[in-house]
């Protein structure tokens, strides 16, 4: 058996609350399994621009780096709105996927259906539920190419000065294309086994080098189904029939979009976890998709069920524990099956709403039954 560690950033709003309550769950795991955790809590976000001046101090960086995985609550709030880009809590964001080289993001959109009726979409399009994992490159494509603003000396076609004139370059390599993949076959072939690229082919020659270089590695893949989809096509088909979608793999700007669409398909925010993982043996990060929530931090009702299936995330994807990560979803499945609910999630018919204590203990309680 093994000991774990994990550094946690509770950071701001509802961030305490609900990693508290993952860390409750884990300790249940740890009872268990016979396996550890050693859970360091470090500082990083608003909290720590007001602590250190700061929204990643190097020495919350040093303990992340050092851990098997890093849990996050959520950064940010109105508090700190005011300040400059790098001095705002969400640096603290950027800083660790760089410093941690996370070049993959996986985002879960799961709608239980015992909360259909919560998704925005038709009932019978959603009968069976869903479940999306999207697969986003993190550390290339447009959003890190080069760019520019300056002054052209052209005309439009009437003869119409263009004036200033902006641009970002999307730039793909073999490489980094190859390691995104690598990531959503190897999801794939542990979930249903059928893998969605999506691009822009028909336009992009950054899309077609995606193509090109996913046609390569499939044949590593036998068993699992490979479709190429477009992405103004993917979105449609993201409406129109979401429960055939097992696994997407995309581009950076794809991913970011499309990843935002497949959330709001659950109809709730606060029950979505996410995963930004690099090379292997090397710290991934955990999150929930909720922000910080500060209009409702410290009431003692905010859903801890995002950061818990995070943390299911954490043991598959990080710990090598994927029985124990899928025993704590089955666990929240089971809790929604007997119709509790947090106040987020919960309809005007639901008479069993409870806080987020009670909620982490009927977690709990599910958990020690399987």
């Amino acid at each position: 058996m093994a000991v774990f560690k994990i550094a946690v950033i509770p950071g701001d709003g509802i961030g305490p609350e609900v990693t508290r309550s993952t860390c409750e769950v884990l300790n249940k795991v740890a009872q268990k399994s016979g396996n550890g955790f050693l859970f360091t809590e470090v500082s990083a976000g608003g909290i720590a621009i007001d602590t250190f001046g700061e929204p990643l101090p190097e020495k919350s960086l040093q303990i992340a780096k050092d851990s098997d995985a890093v849990l996050l609550g959520a950064v940010g709030g109105p508090k700190w709105d005011d300040l400059p880009g790098r001095s705002r809590p969400e640096a603290a964001l950027l800083g660790l996927r760089k410093e941690l080289a996370l070049y993959a993001n996986l985002r879960l959109a799961i709608l239980f259906p015992e909360l259909k009726c919560a998704s925005p979409l038709r009932p019978d399009l959603v009968e069976n539920g869903v479940d999306i994992l999207i697969v986003r490159e993190l550390t290339g494509g447009i959003y890190f190419g080069k760019r520019g603003l300056e002054k052209s000396e052209e005309c439009l076609s009437d003869g119409t000065p263009k004036g200033m004139e902006a641009f970002d370059v999307e730039t793909y390599s073999e490489a980094e294309i190859e390691r995104i993949l690598r990531v959503g076959f190897t999801s794939a072939m542990q979930r249903r086994k059928n893998l969605t690229v999506v691009d822009k082919a028909n336009i992009l020659e950054t899309s077609r080098l995606w193509r090109k270089v996913t046609e390569r590695v499939a044949s590593e893949y036998p068993e699992v189904s490979v479709e190429f989809m477009y992405v103004d096509n993917a979105s449609m088909q993201l409406l129109r029939r979401p429960g055939s979608f097992d696994v997407i793999v995309t581009s950076n700007m794809f991913g970011d979009i499309l990843s935002d669409e497949a959330g709001m398909i659950t109809g709730s925010i606060g029950m979505l976890p996410s995963a930004s993982l690099g090379t292997p043996g090397t710290p991934g990060m955990y999150e929930p998709v909720h922000g910080s929530a500060p209009d409702i931090a410290g009431k003692g009702i905010a859903n801890p069920l995002a950061t818990i299936l995070s943390a299911a995330m954490m043991l598959r994807y990080s710990l090598g524990l994927p029985e124990e990560g899928e025993k704590i979803e089955k666990a929240v499945g089971a809790v929604l099956r007997q119709g509790y609910r947090t106040t987020d999630i919960a309809s005007s018919s639901d008479a069993n709403v409870l806080g987020t204590k009670e909620m982490t203990e009927k977690v709990i309680e599910e958990y020690e039954k399987l």
